[in-house]
């Protein structure tokens, strides 16, 4: 169930990020958001993990920020297997969303999803 609010939450913030980056994301309807989160879901569960064993030196000298560059890495990967549906300017624009992702993430599992 909470995998499920996940999907939905990143659903309504790639909406969000949508529509105040108008020029730099695009999504075709909310039905595009689902499937994106859906998408990007499954590679942080499958791809994720493997990237960061592969980067763990870069990561550990980094102090943990070259993890935001792993979720810019997923997030190019979903842009490409959704298509034309979602689509990201570019890898500083999905770096961008990437942090902003994570950390209105932290806000909202930190209020919304406290057991």
């Amino acid at each position: 169930m909470r995998w499920l609010l996940g999907i939905v939450i990143n659903a309504v913030l790639f909406m969000a990020l949508a529509g105040f980056f108008e020029r730099e994301i695009y999504l075709s309807g909310f039905g595009a958001a689902l499937g994106a989160s859906f998408v990007l879901s499954i590679l942080n569960i499958l791809v994720k993990p493997i990237l960061i064993i592969l980067t763990l030196p870069v990561t550990v000298l980094s102090l943990g920020l070259f993890l935001f560059v792993i979720n810019a890495v997923t997030l190019m990967l979903t842009d490409s297997l959704m298509g034309s549906s979602f689509e990201i300017a570019g890898f500083g624009m999905a770096l961008l969303t990437a942090v902003i992702m994570s950390l209105a993430n932290l806000v909202i599992q930190n209020t919304v999803l406290r057991e």
